[in-house]
């Protein structure tokens, strides 16, 4: 017992309310066997951006983010405060290999996925690169894949101008043979943000394409449901990718390719939770958040309430 009456350890003297649980609460570190309603694990590699990127300080900004929010939802009237998120920690990334890291990420996916912690992982990038290793990952442990990815890109870029990066995870994918084009379905796509070689791509590839003019002209549920229903019957899993500049650029400062025209936060979060009611959605990425860009962790926020708003279901 301390003998101080007022000291307490360092970082440990905020203030508390006693009616009140944190949501960063819910984070328990994971044990052999652990189980509980989600889990997180870190990919930190933001060296294969095309454009500067400090993704790799997300895993942690988004984490600590998790203390902005209560566990009370008032218009569910839920509290949450009796969930689990089970956190596997972060991937070490290799110092110089970018190929090391993708295959660190890969294995760990492998062995996270393994584990069967929780009915649904989030993998916490990191910048979109990351998604060709998770997604192989899930593609040998679980079986088929399916893709739902909500993108202001179609990330379909040639990997001969500049190899494996944040720009070409689905097409790296497709030509490695771990999804088929048909079973990709991009939402959120923006003008001015693709160039017309990599459109032609993925409609030649059999790739859903909705851009932004589609979110506006129908409900997000109405397009989360229809690729749900398409992909149900075609695939044993469902992958969910989150890049963060699918926001518009007012609502998410801290991405490396912000742009105007984007989606706007209750969109977003209406599309995940929509995609995360449907069993076979079993994993889940967030990527593309730079916090040294960002404005008072505005990105970082965005991307801690999804992870908070998975607990409902």
């Amino acid at each position: 017992m301390s003998i101080f009456q007022h000291i307490k350890p360092a970082g440990k003297a905020q203030f508390k309310d006693r009616y009140t649980t944190k949501a960063a609460e819910l984070l328990t570190p994971y044990t052999e066997g652990s189980k509980g309603d989600v889990a997180i694990i870190g990919a930190p590699l933001s060296k294969p951006s095309i454009s500067h990127s400090g993704a790799s300080f997300a895993p942690d900004a988004i984490r600590r983010c998790l203390n902005s929010f209560t566990t009370y939802n008032i218009e569910e009237e839920a509290d949450i405060s009796n969930k689990t998120i089970i956190d596997f920690g972060d991937i070490a990334m290799h110092p110089t290999s970018i190929e090391e890291c993708h295959q660190r990420i890969y294995q760990s996916t492998k062995e996270v996925a393994q584990a069967q912690a929780a009915p649904l992982t989030i993998i916490l990038g990191g910048d979109h690169s990351i998604t060709t290793s998770t997604v192989k990952a899930i593609k040998e442990t679980i079986g088929t894949v399916g893709v739902i990815q909500l993108d202001a890109h179609h990330d379909l870029r040639n990997t001969e101008d500049g190899g494996p990066t944040n720009g070409t995870p689905f097409r790296r994918l497709i030509e490695e043979g771990h999804l088929k084009g048909e079973h990709l379905i991009q939402i959120g796509i923006r003008n001015y943000a693709n160039a017309k070689a990599y459109h032609d791509y993925a409609i030649q590839k059999g790739v859903s394409v909705h851009t932004m003019k589609d979110v506006r002209q129908r409900p997000i549920t109405e397009l989360i449901q229809s690729a749900l229903t398409r992909l149900d019957t075609q695939v044993d899993t469902i992958y969910l990718s989150v890049d963060m500049d699918v926001l518009d650029q007012a609502y998410a400062p801290g991405c490396p390719a912000i742009g105007p025209g984007g989606m706007d936060p209750d969109t977003l979060a209406e599309a995940v939770q929509q995609s995360i009611k449907h069993p076979k959605v079993q994993t889940m990425d967030i990527v593309e958040i730079d916090p040294t860009l960002d404005i008072r962790d505005m990105t970082s926020r965005i991307a801690s309430l999804l992870i908070v708003n998975s607990l409902i279901k």
